[in-house]
């Protein structure tokens, strides 16, 4: 069946994080946008391109007008405004059009990685013990070195780098005070697990199905943290881009596999997630697994995380876009 199908996505802009570098993930929507138009031009579907530009309400506005028989969401939020994100999703959710990937609330959930903790926190899922500091609240301080902190609102690693894990107070009074004045807010602080670091992506709606299970190989130097930075993401020729790189299927035993599985389901369902979403999980040094992130409508661009498990079961590219589809037409 051919079906009109509208991609949405956020178009690059000049704004905060092209002044603090990182604009690059911003660009690299732009990837992902004429990779899933190829893949559904391949299905035989004809796709019009939606590129939404601030302000917000302009862009529910333009959302108003599409004329379609299903909605692609690739729209990850603006520059600056983490919440337009979810916003967009719950605006679609008034349209009566199906739409792909999450509704706003998961969203809006994961978005917050204050909200995210605290919801795993009170579902008994593991997760780092962490804190909401500002440069006034360090005093109220009181986690275990090493620590990780970071921005409370962003995604794609932004803030994220060597720096972000300290090791004393001194350490921890910067890293604070950088992220609460680049990314307008305070930040979140967590305690550092510096063990293994899985990735499990989650498709479907009722029917849940899980990708094979990726680990993130860290060939690092000893004194530098084993974390998935900026860097690692998007700057090619750093130490971390070239030595940070996803192995699939992950070298684990079929207990652990399950054990990773289950708990990518369970937060799948409890964080109300639909279509897709990827659970980041690290392994502490008692072997016990911690979620440390769960990414409603990840990056699904061919050479992403989400491909690699993707390309494990045998699915093609356009297969995976013909079922995100299917799983949008379903709800």
């Amino acid at each position: 069946m051919q079906l009109k199908v509208t991609i949405i996505y956020n178009a690059p802009q000049s704004g905060r994080y092209m002044v603090l570098g990182e604009s690059l993930a911003e660009a690299g929507v732009l990837d992902e946008v004429n990779a899933v138009e190829r893949a559904l031009l391949e299905l035989r579907h004809s796709v019009f391109l939606l590129p939404l530009n601030p302000p917000l309400e302009n862009t529910i506005d333009a959302l108003k007008s599409i004329q379609a028989d299903v909605i692609f969401n690739l729209f990850e939020g603006f520059d600056g405004e983490p919440g337009s994100e979810a916003a967009v999703a719950f605006a679609l959710e008034g349209l009566n059009i199906p739409f792909t990937g999450c509704p706003g609330s998961a969203i809006a959930l994961a978005q917050d990685k204050v909200s995210i903790a605290a919801f795993l926190e009170q579902n008994g899922i593991p997760t780092p013990h962490y804190l909401v500091l500002g440069p006034s609240d360090i005093a109220e301080f009181k986690l275990a070195f090493p620590c990780i902190v970071k921005p409370v609102g962003e995604h794609a690693s932004h803030g994220l780098s060597a720096e972000s894990v300290v090791h004393d107070t001194s350490a921890l009074v910067t890293q604070v005070q950088r992220i609460s004045a680049r990314y307008s807010g305070k930040a979140l602080v967590e305690e550092y697990i510096d063990g293994r670091e899985f990735n499990a992506t989650v498709m479907g709606n009722k029917e849940l199905t899980v990708f094979p299970i990726s680990e993130i190989i860290f060939d690092l130097p000893p004194e530098v943290p084993k974390i998935l930075t900026f860097a690692a993401k998007w700057q090619e020729g750093t130490i971390y881009f070239k030595g940070t790189k996803p192995f699939c299927p992950a070298e684990i035993t079929d207990a652990q596999a399950q054990k990773i599985r289950e708990m990518a389901m369970t937060i799948f369902r409890l964080a109300g997630c639909r279509g897709y979403a990827r659970v980041d999980i690290r392994q502490d040094k008692n072997g016990i697994f911690r979620v440390i992130d769960i990414n409603p409508n990840p990056d699904i661009s061919p050479e992403a995380g989400v491909s690699n498990q993707r390309r494990m079961t045998g699915m093609t590219y356009p297969e995976f876009i013909k079922k995100v589809v299917a799983l949008a037409l379903k709800r």
